[in-house]
């Protein structure tokens, strides 16, 4: 029998200064059985770095690899950015940079690996414009540890600083953009 995957509900109070974006959010993530909290953690806040009208979960990532983890389309339907959680092949890439006119990868491990493999693969479609933010990685576990089904946060974000509020606990960290080559 599968195993069925564990739904996260989510409140959030939002307030990206960067943006101008400040939002009371209410979502759910559902967290497939194969998927790491790291993974489910680093997904929860690219949702809220990149919300915006058209932000959804895609049913993708781990059950269906030709989606994004995060998608953002028009009204219309049209995909406007692909965004990916994880370390992505460069196939999956070189796909996604011609399908979105944007394309977002929000790593959850060490950077320097998904950095180090790509510049070995081919060149992928318009890589100048791929935009790769790593989320301060001791940030990310100390939020890890305080991951529960049910949550309320309140997040901050200036100068691509994220400050956290969740569970009585305060968090902070920084989000650094990388480019290929």
């Amino acid at each position: 029998m599968a195993l069925s995957a564990t739904i996260y509900t989510l409140e959030v109070t939002l307030n990206d200064a960067d943006r101008g974006v400040y939002e009371s959010l209410s979502f759910r993530a559902a967290r497939h059985p194969s998927e790491s909290e790291e993974y489910l953690a680093t997904r929860v806040l690219a949702y809220c770095l990149e919300h915006t009208e058209g932000l959804a979960f895609s049913k993708g990532g781990l059950s269906d690899p030709e989606l994004p983890a995060l998608s953002i389309r028009d009204l219309t339907g049209t995909l406007q950015a692909w965004i990916e959680v994880g370390l992505p092949e460069a196939a999956r890439l070189h796909k996604a940079a011609k399908a979105a006119p944007r394309l977002v990868i929000y790593p959850h491990k060490d950077i320097r690996l998904l950095l180090s493999r790509l510049a070995a693969e081919p060149p992928i479609h318009r890589s100048a414009l791929i935009e790769i933010y790593e989320i301060d990685p001791v940030f990310l576990a100390s939020f890890v540890e305080l991951l529960d089904r049910r949550m309320r946060l309140d997040i901050t974000i200036s100068d691509r600083q994220i400050y956290l509020t969740v569970a009585g606990h305060s968090l902070n960290g920084a989000v650094v953009r990388y480019a290929l080559g």
